[in-house]
């Protein structure tokens, strides 16, 4: 089975396949990086922490997870496809391992 990674940063998409979920899950870990800054939009003003800056999707597992990197550089790991279910926890990547059930 092949996992693919999908990483949306801005208007930019790009796409990877792994042959295992723990290569795929290293992936999502490295992309998870990056600066941040604040944007101007419509006559407002969004804070780091207010937007996604990406989103990294991992699909092949059965269902949808992935990370939502945050502006400010916090990250939310979330499972499902059309509606995000959050997963709890104070570290994403973890928390995004736990509910595929893999270890570190």
């Amino acid at each position: 089975m092949s996992y693919r990674v999908t990483v949306r940063r801005g208007p930019q998409v790009t796409r990877e396949e792994y042959e295992t979920l723990n290569q795929a899950l290293a992936a999502i870990e490295r992309e998870a990086r990056g600066d941040r800054q604040a944007i101007s939009a419509l006559g407002r003003t969004y804070e780091p922490e207010q937007l996604v800056a990406a989103r990294i999707e991992l699909k092949g597992t059965g269902k949808p997870a992935g990370i939502d990197v945050r502006g400010d550089g916090t990250l939310v790991a979330w499972t499902g496809r059309i509606r995000r279910t959050p997963l709890e926890g104070r570290d994403a990547l973890k928390a995004l391992r736990q509910s595929l059930s893999v270890e570190p």
